[in-house]
């Protein structure tokens, strides 16, 4: 898989963007419900002094997550720690976290769903009765002891939601789910990022790279940080309306966000095998792509666009991606049925 431009996982350049992160429920652009229903759970826990019920954010990657569990810790005027699921291997691992945290504390797990199952079942007792069961020692003279921990929120973060099991999504008390940002909402964030950054930038230009930052402000920081390069380069060093299409351009990322990927599989679908339908393995042949790459980076966005359809005998290219590319449909061919 290339290492794309307006690919939605987090990447080593994207450090800097820890930078750009609000710290205050104020300064967080978007995700109104969330927010809202957030401010009145941390204000009703700090009144009664008691640790914030355990919270559950999902949805696509960089949609802030990781962004609005640094506020709610913030807010709460907690410490947090920060680990993810893949890392806590064993369950002495988790335990020697969870132990060294102190009241009202705040956890914040990332990638929940990829958690190890003896590790959850740790977690089971500890989310609910504030404590954990360790077996000490092996066969006869094993035994079990139980320590009391501090009362903590966890809070956990996971791209695949349906991935959890049931008991431990049970026991989370606030359950959000971050929806994609709307390009005033994106807009907002490129000029806010773009002044942290110490560039001018033009309204125009700003709702430009909004409009083709598929939805996700991780991707429009990114965007604005590869097109102040270009204003650097090749302008005065303002990100004006026309250096910005210029090296939104260069960068083959078009109007709706597409890059060279996205359209070299829908072309893929439109030249090979007449728009489809064609079979998940047979795409992933044809473009030399894994087909788990394809169903699970690759589509989710085109079928947002109404770019692709899936039917039972495959995927299939719809009206609007003809449309998008400037490709007139093949008219399908006449049979004629002899009596």
């Amino acid at each position: 898989m290339d290492d794309r431009l307006i690919d939605c996982d987090f990447r080593q350049e994207d450090f800097e963007e820890t930078g750009l992160r609000p710290k205050s429920f104020e300064e967080y652009v978007g995700q109104k419900k969330a927010k809202e229903n957030l401010k009145v759970f941390i204000e009703a826990a700090k009144q009664r002094k008691e640790a914030l019920d355990h919270v559950l954010l999902y949805g696509p990657p960089g949609l802030g997550k990781t962004t609005l569990s640094g506020i709610i810790a913030s807010e709460m005027g907690a410490n947090m720690k920060v680990t993810s699921g893949p890392a806590i291997e064993k369950p002495g691992d988790l335990a020697a976290i969870l132990t060294n945290l102190g009241p009202l504390d705040v956890l914040f797990i990332d990638e929940i769903h990829r958690l190890n199952h003896s590790v959850e079942e740790i977690l089971y007792p500890a989310m609910e009765d504030f404590a954990l069961d360790l077996i000490i020692g092996k066969g006869p003279s094993a035994r079990s002891i139980r320590l009391e921990l501090s009362k903590f929120t966890l809070i956990g973060a996971t791209t695949r939601a349906g991935l959890l099991t049931s008991p431990l999504r049970d026991r989370f008390g606030i359950i959000n789910r971050l929806e994609l940002y709307s390009n005033e909402e994106l807009k907002k964030i490129v000029i806010r990022s773009a002044g942290i950054l110490n560039i001018q930038i033009e309204d125009q230009a700003a709702a430009e790279i909004a409009a083709r930052s598929r939805g996700t402000p991780r991707i429009a920081n990114r965007l604005l940080k590869r097109i102040r390069d270009f204003a650097q380069v090749r302008s005065n060093g303002v990100i004006n309306l026309g250096i910005a299409r210029y090296g939104l351009e260069a960068l083959e990322v078009d109007e709706k966000g597409l890059d060279r990927v996205d359209r070299n599989l829908l072309y893929c679908i439109i030249q090979k095998f007449g728009g489809g339908p064609v079979g998940l393995d047979t795409l992933a042949a044809s473009t030399g792509e894994e087909a788990d790459t394809i169903e699970d980076v690759y589509e989710p966005f085109l079928m947002q666009l109404g770019f692709i359809q899936k039917t039972p005998r495959g995927r299939k290219v719809t009206t609007l991606a003809y449309r998008h590319l400037n490709i007139e449909p093949e008219q399908p061919e006449q049979i004629s049925i002899i009596e």
